[in-house]
């Protein structure tokens, strides 16, 4: 680890600290998929220092509505646990701040456009001179080389990069996911590249560049879909709310509302009509594997939907989750959080906020640990908030 100079927490040190406790992480990053990532790893005890812009600060504190008290409830959602300053990196005196960060820094994450922290005297090479031992980070759109000069907005690349081609119906046109689904995705495999670049440096004391890009991430997390083009040369489509090789694996309307059916082997398949007394269906030689299935999806859905709609969503729910289908209804994300309290996973936790003079609520971290769950020390800052507080620390 690089001395960080007390920046770190010192209270986090002891019993109940972060697993990341005692980590500095100089954040220049902003909207989403770094702010997430920076966000993550704040929740598992790293202390960030957020860069900020003067007079604006990250885009998303403007990305409204919906606003809480004023400020944009994107923000609130992705800077919990950071002190944020605000630095003019164009202003020689502010940059020296950054510079004197980065230099005590254990990691630097970065979402600029490539080049742009080589310009101001921040890349990879200078600020491996002033700190040998940094893991430094790079998030871009479309890698650093011939994509460097792309735009990397997560809309832009779930259209380029394939996410919506099959995204929505068959006969409708191309649709986008609810969430900026790449960038978060993006996020993890930097908060993952990171961990493994801080692993090797506790090994050998240097560091190193982790660079991840919003295409790549996507690609990889396409998964199944993009395993079957690379290795058969087949080009998945749009399937609406099925799946191309599990049958059934879908959306169906019951009596009151839509409910979805994931049977994903034989045996629930078996399961499935004995719950919805279709002895028939599981008779019929037609639909007795899952590659048959596959095949005659049509008849078997037909056969599906007409008896599922003679009864509600949670009585057919209840009876096949007692019989381990996996099923349930469509929930809007009020029941799904409700879901997850009445689960005791407790989605939902409250900061203390002295700025605002009340308890913030915030979407829990999902990682959870034996010996070093993740805490909630800081509500999202202001913009600048602990400028005084930062500079103090390193002597500026």
């Amino acid at each position: 680890m690089t001395d960080s100079g007390g920046i770190g927490d010192s209270s986090d040190a002891g019993a109940g600290a972060g697993a990341l406790a005692g980590l500095l992480v100089a954040d220049f990053t902003r909207v989403l998929a770094g702010p997430y990532a920076t966000m993550l790893l704040a929740d598992l005890g790293a202390e960030v220092v957020k860069v900020e812009r003067p007079g604006r600060g990250d885009d998303t504190r403007s990305w409204g509505p919906p606003y809480a008290d004023g400020e944009a409830t994107y923000f609130l959602g992705l800077n919990r646990n950071k002190r944020s300053i605000a630095l003019d990196l164009r202003d020689p005196g502010d940059l020296e701040v950054a510079r004197a960060l980065v230099a005590r820094a254990d990691v630097l994450i970065e979402n600029f456009r490539p080049g742009t922290m080589e310009r101001l005297g921040l890349g990879h090479a200078q600020a491996a001179e002033l700190n040998p031992g940094l893991v430094y980070c790079s998030i871009t759109g479309f890698g650093t080389g011939k994509g460097a000069d792309l735009p990397g907005y997560d809309l832009v690349v779930q259209a380029v990069g394939g996410l919506m081609s099959v995204t929505g119906e068959p006969e409708g046109g191309p649709v986008k996911t609810g969430v900026a689904l790449v960038d978060v995705i993006t996020g993890l495999h930097a908060v993952a590249g990171l961990l493994a670049g801080l692993r090797y440096r506790d090994r050998t004391g240097q560091g190193q560049r982790v660079e991840v890009s919003l295409l790549t991430s996507l690609l990889s997390a396409l998964t199944s879909q993009a395993s079957a083009y690379v290795t058969s040369g087949v080009v998945p489509r749009a399937l609406g709310n099925r799946h191309p090789s599990i049958v059934p694996y879908e959306v169906f309307e019951a009596a009151d509302r839509p409910m979805v059916i994931a049977a994903g082997n034989d045996r629930q398949f078996r399961a499935l009509c004995a719950v919805l007394e279709r002895d028939d269906l599981a008779r019929d030689p037609r639909f007795a594997t899952n590659s048959g299935r596959v095949a005659a999806r049509e008849p078997l859905a037909a056969a599906l939907s007409q008896t599922l709609a003679r009864r509600p969503a949670d009585s057919w729910c209840a009876a096949l989750t007692s019989a381990g289908v996996p099923c349930g209804p469509i929930n809007d994300l009020a029941a799904a959080c409700d879901l997850g309290a009445s689960l005791g996973l407790e989605p939902i936790v409250q900061l203390d906020d002295p700025r605002r003079g009340e308890r913030v609520p915030q979407v829990a971290n999902p990682i959870r640990l034996g010996a070093t769950p993740a805490r909630y020390r800081l509500a999202p800052p202001g913009l600048g908030e602990h400028g005084v507080w930062v500079r103090e620390i390193l002597g500026r």
